[in-house]
C-alpha cells in the first residue's frame, strides 16, 4: 500500500445520510473473485438519475466525497471502499461512519475523515458555489482545508501510523520480520516452526 501524507484535490457534494454498502456497491455486482474493476459499479443505482452529482461534469474530476451522517452504514462488505477507492476518490469527508466501513477503508488507503455538521455544510455550500475549490486533507497534521474552511480533524492513531506509513496488516507483520525470525530459531525442536515472512514472500 502506498503511503498517504497529503491529499489534494476537489469535492462532490453528494450529501446523503444514511449511505449504506448496498448503495455504495449494490449486490447484483459482487459476483467478480478479483478486488479490482468494481470502480464503474459505485452508486450506480443512484447514477441512473440524470441528476444525481456523479453524473455533473462539474466534478468529473472530483477525488474527495461530502456525505452526511452514518456513511458505509449496512453490511460489512469490502467492494465498497475498494469501488469508491477505483472509480477515484482518495477520501471521503461526512458527518459520522460507519465503524467496520472506516476500518475497511483504513486497509486499503481510503482516508475518512469526520467533521461536524456546520463544517460539512461549510464544505457543502463551498463545492455547490465553486467546484473548482481545492481542498486539502493533511493527514500528519490533521489538517483540513477548503476555501474558508480550515480545520482541524481527530483521527485514529494507529489508523494514521498505518496510512502514513503504508502498511496494510501483512506489511505491519512483515515489519516485525527480524523478531519472528529470532523467535523461531530459539524455538525447541520438537515444536512447531514458522517460516520465515522474507522466506515466503521469495517463493511467490
Amino acid at each position: 500500500m502506498e503511503k498517504v501524507t497529503v491529499i489534494t484535490g476537489h469535492m462532490a457534494p453528494m450529501g446523503r445520510h444514511d449511505v449504506d454498502t448496498d448503495q455504495i456497491m449494490p449486490k447484483q455486482h459482487l459476483k467478480r473473485i478479483e478486488r479490482t474493476g468494481f470502480g464503474e459499479f459505485v452508486f450506480s443505482d443512484w447514477r441512473a438519475e440524470p441528476d444525481f452529482v456523479l453524473n455533473d461534469p462539474n466534478y468529473a474530476n472530483a477525488n474527495v466525497l461530502l456525505s452526511g451522517v452514518n456513511f458505509g452504514s449496512g453490511s460489512s462488505r469490502e467492494h465498497a471502499p475498494w469501488g469508491l477507492q477505483q472509480f477515484g476518490f482518495d477520501a471521503v469527508i461526512a458527518e459520522s461512519f460507519a465503524d467496520i466501513f472506516r476500518s475497511n477503508c483504513s486497509k486499503i488507503g481510503l482516508v475518512c475523515v469526520q467533521v461536524d455538521k456546520d463544517i460539512m455544510a461549510q464544505l457543502m455550500q463551498t463545492a455547490l458555489d465553486d467546484p473548482t475549490t481545492v481542498v486539502t486533507i493533511d493527514l500528519p497534521n490533521q489538517r483540513l482545508t477548503a476555501g474558508d474552511v480550515d480545520v482541524s480533524f481527530e483521527f485514529n492513531e494507529h489508523a494514521k501510523f498505518m496510512l502514513t506509513n503504508g502498511l496494510d496488516d501483512i506489511g505491519l507483520s512483515l515489519e516485525k520480520d527480524a523478531f519472528i525470525t529470532e523467535f523461531e530459531a530459539e524455538r525447541p525442536a520438537f515444536m512447531p516452526v514458522t517460516q520465515p515472512a522474507t522466506s515466503l514472500m521469495a517463493s511467490e
